[in-house]
């Protein structure tokens, strides 16, 4: 016996607000997808549009013309039902970006010269590449989504159009700056969680929305690890963060609070009626200024801990394991912290020295000839 969606029809699914069409599309296999609407109506209107494209495109070989609104309110709804990585926060920010430019256009009328006149907008507007690649990378996904799964016959003008972004940046601490800082922070009789905050930072290297929707039942005490699963983590890869002596007392003064103040709370970083912490930003500056630390964000904590790792020799493989970056390539920036490894590898040619002759030493008194 038949399913109800795998008739012809709309229907609601238990996951999921809005209603879902369910038709056959043109090469003869089912579509299930979201309508985007919590309207029956409307949710039946939209099925009648579909079913006739799909009519028009397998009969007449039409295509019809899509929107950027048609887009990326496929791609949106796509986008929140997968938890996309880099959050579907993000990809809504980037969408409002792109209206202002792309609204109202067929999809056949974003041609590379349009994308191109994107770019050079936002770059007048003082926008950083780095951005706008996130933004175009947001088009590029919402197109590529489309062709591949709604098989809409469209082009991909974002294709090769990636800005070269600078450097990124590294702004980190020296071990007695700090402890400066941890030391203020203890001053802020309003954030008590923040040193413990600072100090998990540090000796972990998590982002801070990773720390601050840490729950309990991903801190493992025995194996000393914190498992961050895909939806909590930016990459929206999963992974285990293992915690050294200072992470564990951080740990330790959290569970001592949620003892005596919030036993139920699910929530590492909480307030004393065990409602998840929001956010540091304001004390954690107020704590800077009286440490006398300049030009210095929550997320460098994190620069702060891969800089002591690269500079204690451990190797751009492992720091990349451990802060969960996608490739070794986010690390590299930290490479220069270790000039003594490169410098060892450069020893290993002393011994075909002899070949050239006499190496001469050079001091201070030693004049080029």
């Amino acid at each position: 016996m038949a399913r109800k969606n795998d008739q012809d029809g709309i229907y609601k699914r238990g996951d999921s607000p809005y209603w879902w069409a369910s038709y056959t599309d043109t090469s003869g296999c089912r579509v299930r997808r979201s309508t985007g609407t919590e309207k029956q109506r409307e949710a039946a209107a939209l099925l009648a549009k579909w079913k006739l494209e799909t009519y028009r495109k397998r009969n007449w070989g039409e295509q019809p013309e899509r929107s950027f609104e048609e887009l990326m309110v496929e791609f949106l709804g796509h986008a929140q039902a997968v938890k996309r990585p880099g959050g579907y926060g993000r990809d809504l920010l980037a969408t409002e970006h792109l209206r202002v430019s792309f609204g109202g256009r067929n999809l056949n009328d974003i041609t590379p010269s349009s994308v191109r006149d994107y770019i050079k907008g936002r770059r007048t507007a003082g926008v950083a590449p780095a951005t706008i690649n996130r933004e175009l990378c947001v088009l590029s996904a919402a197109l590529n989504y489309v062709r591949r799964e709604l098989e809409w016959e469209v082009s991909n003008p974002v294709t090769g159009r990636k800005l070269r972004e600078p450097e990124g940046r590294v702004r980190w601490l020296t071990t007695e700056e700090a402890d400066r800082l941890i030391e203020e922070a203890g001053r802020e009789a309003q954030a008590q969680h923040l040193p413990d905050f600072i100090r998990l930072a540090l000796y972990t290297g998590c982002r801070k929305g990773e720390m601050l929707g840490l729950e309990w039942t991903r801190v493992d005490v025995v194996q000393r690890l914190l498992y961050l699963q895909s939806e909590n983590t930016k990459t929206g890869k999963r992974r285990g963060v293992p915690l050294n002596a200072v992470a564990m007392k951080a740990l330790e003064s959290r569970a001592d609070f949620r003892a005596a103040s919030c036993p139920t709370s699910r929530w590492v970083f909480s307030h004393a009626d065990g409602s998840p912490i929001g956010d540091v930003k304001k004390s954690f500056a107020t704590a800077c200024a009286r440490a006398g630390i300049e030009n210095f964000r929550i997320h460098d904590l994190r620069h702060t801990c891969a800089a002591w790792l690269v500079s204690a020799g451990v190797p751009l493989t492992e720091v990349r394991d451990l802060l969960g970056h996608t490739t070794v390539r986010m690390t590299e920036r930290y490479a220069h912290l270790a000039p003594e490894n490169v410098r060892a590898a450069v020893a290993l040619l002393e011994g075909d020295a002899s070949r050239f002759g006499h190496v001469r030493h050079w001091g201070v008194d030693n004049k080029q000839t």
